[in-house]
């Protein structure tokens, strides 16, 4: 029978593994927005979307620079 810290370790654990796999999916997100938001000629734009577009590029420009460089290096990767 499992201790009750061995189950609590355990759960723990896939905890993490969990929360890293989300982390690894949001830096993919993060990356392809950045990229999206780097080739992106604004005055090309609809205005429908503009308003979209400029939260998307203030969101990419608030991440700190090594949350950046992991977003787009994960994008890389592929």
């Amino acid at each position: 029978m499992e201790s009750p810290q061995n189950t609590g370790t355990f759960m723990l654990s896939k905890e993490i593994e969990i929360l890293m796999s989300e982390r690894d999916k949001l830096l993919r997100v993060a990356g392809a927005a950045a990229q999206f938001v780097a080739v992106l000629e604004s005055e090309r734009l609809p205005e429908s979307v503009a308003t979209e577009a400029e939260i998307l590029a203030e969101c990419v420009n608030s991440l700190s620079e090594d949350s950046l460089k992991d977003a787009l290096a994960s994008i890389v990767r592929r």
